[in-house]
């Protein structure tokens, strides 16, 4: 994924890591976009991988975390927490329910609904969620110092902002354009 180059006048003898995937011209007028992009594919590669380890697929651990910290929940509300799709949650909760991680009983308050609730077996497996977490997040920060990570959270938070943001005011893309 990374190619390790010298860099020039590098004084610790430590090859600074380059990606390998070059910007295309296309992409030129959105280098971070781009870089964007390439992080969010390595970075989900290497949850995958973590996360396989312990049995889950990405995503599946998030609807863990949600269901430890709040208990049960209606599918349509895991929907709602995690921006997802019906169709995506339906597959990643009955994957939670064959793995034992989690049941559905009826609800309540609704005899048309069911809630998804964690299992008992589910929370040794918390542990090792937050322990893949820990791990990912020191594989994505290394070698940045405490001050670095929080100036990072800060702009990855004002970007997700302003695309929540323009997600909410969406721009007719022929406004503007001539002859359009």
């Amino acid at each position: 994924m990374t190619e390790s180059t010298p860099e020039a006048g590098q004084s610790s003898g430590v090859p600074e890591e380059k990606a390998t995937v070059p910007v295309p011209g296309a992409a030129g007028s959105g280098p971070i976009s781009h870089a964007i992009f390439r992080l969010a594919r390595l970075h989900r590669m290497f949850a995958g991988q973590l996360l396989r380890r312990i049995g889950l697929h990405p995503g599946q651990e998030l609807v863990m975390m949600h269901l430890w910290e709040l208990g049960p929940q209606r599918q349509i509300d895991l929907v709602r927490l995690l921006d997802s799709d019906a169709a995506t949650m339906t597959r990643t909760v009955r994957r939670l329910e064959q793995a034992g991680f989690v049941r559905r009983r009826p609800s309540p308050t609704d005899k048309r609904a069911s809630l998804i609730e964690p299992t008992a077996a589910s929370h040794a497996l918390r542990r090792e969620v937050e322990r893949v977490w820990s791990q990912l997040e020191g594989l994505s920060t290394t070698g940045l110092s405490d001050d670095e990570c929080a100036d990072t959270l800060a702009v990855l938070e004002r970007l997700e902002r302003n695309l929540v943001r323009a997600a909410a005011h969406p721009v007719d893309p022929d406004a503007g354009r001539q002859g359009a």
